[in-house]
């Protein structure tokens, strides 16, 4: 961390003394303003791509959006630059808001396909309007002013470009560092489990597509009053290619690595321009085929970029948890739920029944889970008992039946409207995020007990939400025995730590029900008395836990009551003690087991 704040501050000297040195070329400062221009597009681009799981070729586009409307309201009305800025951001993200709508329902190939579909569109929409010059576009564009002092010269622009590439930089390293971007961050990898949590994958899709749009926009602008002259080429589909390509090079996942993969297209385009056409003898497009070749060496080699080869030399560069024990963090407790009183009915299902095409996975099941109780669902393997969690979560909806929560019908809601009332859960596959840490996946079981948005996490003003929603999560993972791994990255966890990482984000959320699906599986001996220890230290509480297992020592020393299933349906309910005994479980489950 030491080392990268040093490099960082160190840049940024070099940034600001660099065009204050006569000596430097012209040459060199129109270079670094195209990447500066060039960086602000592939930020976006990084949060969309990389973070988001959104691949677009259509960000061209949106720096058109920026460019033209600060253009027409400059020479047509002769509002000043400056004014047209939040006009122009305002004109393209209402733009990217309408085609975000259609554009982030795809998915899989759909969405850069989608993205290809709008980017060709807008780029002709540009080239045929009357009032943008048609494919002349708009002469004269006067340049940006300062105190009355129009800046002409390269090297007083180079302040402006970098100044706003920072504060992208940083804005964009804030909202990742805030409970939105955990979210946002969920979206790769993680919908499912974001969902079930609280977070509305649908709206954070539409902001970071939104805000990638912003910062296009922004660009657009900048190079409008750079270059003077707005035309329909510089916004077209291979411009919005090589943006997606800076990206890819510079490291997708890393905001730093937007401005390295930026620098080292503009700069060794730059290059092979003259270079090639002296080597083969006459002029033409080589440089793509070169940029080609190092896109598959890339692919095949360093899948992280740039950037992340520098991480794997200099691990120093990235942001990193520490790696030791830290402090608890002193923080105010998060509001909690009251709980109905121990014995009340919370989970009523009624006769539900799940069909998939021909085959029913669950066929007209009835049970109930009391508050302050421990209810086991068990079964043998197909027959039934994740599709029921998936159901009661709002991840499925029940073919028929009904669900009720503290008496209300849930069964049309969505596993975010489920977590709200209080019903949290782990997953027969564990779905953690990888690349975040222990800690960070705990605090996303939190989503909804935090309420501050995007521009209080870009501000900075959610640090006392965020201390209060870090210091819940710590306080489970202590309970549930994982104090010395919040530092760790999830996916470096073995399963069965896996597991218990599970509840303690299903414990964040503040459940009055939690549904654990295996929590046992892959836990030693020592570690599944830990976990049935704290699952009697949450029915003393008063929190009620559905539990599906197959360690039926663990689950009949645990239990009040067993749920049966078996082919969909309930082949028997009672206490431990009966279910021991029935012949239909033994024949269809328990075999010989005494």
């Amino acid at each position: 961390m030491v080392l990268r704040n040093w490099l960082v501050a160190g840049l940024a000297v070099l940034g600001v003394a660099l065009p204050l040195v006569p000596v430097t070329p012209d040459y060199w400062i129109v270079l670094l303003n195209a990447i500066g221009l060039s960086s602000l597009v592939v930020i976006g681009l990084v949060l969309l791509t990389g973070v988001g799981g959104m691949t677009s070729f259509g960000q061209a586009a949106f720096c058109g959006f920026g460019a033209y409307a600060t253009a027409v309201l400059t020479t047509s009305m002769g509002l000043s630059p400056w004014l047209t800025l939040p006009i122009a951001i305002a004109v393209t993200c209402t733009a990217a808001a309408l085609i975000g709508l259609m554009t982030v329902r795809l998915s899989g190939h759909y969405l850069p396909l989608g993205t290809l579909a709008w980017g060709i569109s807008l780029f002709y929409l540009f080239g045929n309007l009357e009032v943008l010059g048609r494919h002349d576009g708009i002469p004269t564009v006067p340049p940006l002013n300062i105190g009355g002092w129009d800046l002409y010269d390269n090297r007083a622009v180079y302040f402006i470009i970098w100044a706003l590439v920072l504060l992208a930089a940083f804005a964009t390293l804030n909202l990742l560092d805030s409970r939105v971007g955990r979210a946002l961050r969920a979206l790769r990898g993680g919908v499912v489990a974001a969902e079930a949590f609280g977070v509305n994958t649908r709206r954070a899709k539409l902001v970071i597509f939104v805000y990638a749009a912003l910062l296009a926009a922004v660009s657009g602008w900048a190079f409008a009053h750079v270059q003077r002259a707005v035309n329909p080429t510089p916004f077209g589909l291979g411009a919005g290619i090589e943006y997606l390509f800076m990206a890819v090079i510079g490291g997708v996942g890393h905001v730093w690595g937007a401005v390295i993969g930026a620098a080292a297209v503009v700069l060794l385009e730059d290059r092979l321009q003259i270079i090639l056409p002296a080597l083969f003898g006459h002029s033409g497009n080589y440089e793509t085929i070169i940029f080609g070749v190092i896109l598959v060496l890339l692919l095949q080699f360093a899948r992280s970029g740039l950037w992340g080869l520098a991480l794997r030399f200099i691990p120093e560069l990235e942001r990193r948890a520490p790696a030791q024990k830290t402090a608890p963090t002193e923080a105010a407790p998060l509001p909690r739920r009251t709980p109905p009183r121990r014995g009340e009915p919370l989970l009523e299902v009624q006769s539900l029944q799940r069909n998939f095409g021909g085959l029913t996975a669950v066929k007209s099941l009835s049970f109930s889970v009391n508050a302050g109780e421990v209810v086991g669902l068990i079964g043998p393997n197909g027959a039934g008992k994740s599709t029921t969690f998936n159901l009661i979560s709002g991840i499925l909806p029940p073919s028929s039946g009904t669900i009720r929560f503290q008496g209300r019908d849930i069964s049309g809601l969505g596993p975010r409207d489920v977590a709200a009332m209080g019903m949290a859960r782990s997953f027969q596959h564990v779905k953690l995020l990888p690349d975040m840490t222990v800690l960070e996946n705990v605090m996303l079981g939190a989503h909804l007990r935090g309420r501050a948005g995007m521009v209080s996490a870009i501000l900075r003003r959610d640090r006392t939400e965020e201390r209060r929603l870090r210091a819940e999560a710590e306080r489970q993972l202590i309970r549930c025995g994982l104090a010395d791994y919040m530092h760790v990255k999830a996916g470096a966890l073995p399963l069965g730590q896996s597991r218990v990482v599970e509840i303690a984000r299903a414990l964040s959320l503040d459940p009055l029900l939690i549904l654990l699906d295996e929590p046992a599986a892959g836990l030693r001996h020592g570690e599944k008395q830990a976990l049935a220890t704290l699952l009697d230290s949450l029915r003393d509480e008063g929190t009620a836990v559905l539990l599906v297992e197959h360690d039926m020592d663990f689950v009949m020393n645990l239990v009040d009551r067993l749920v049966v299933m078996d082919f969909g349906a309930k082949i028997a309910e009672g206490s431990p003690e009966v279910i021991h005994s029935d012949p239909k479980v033994l024949e269809a489950y328990l075999g010989g087991i005494e």
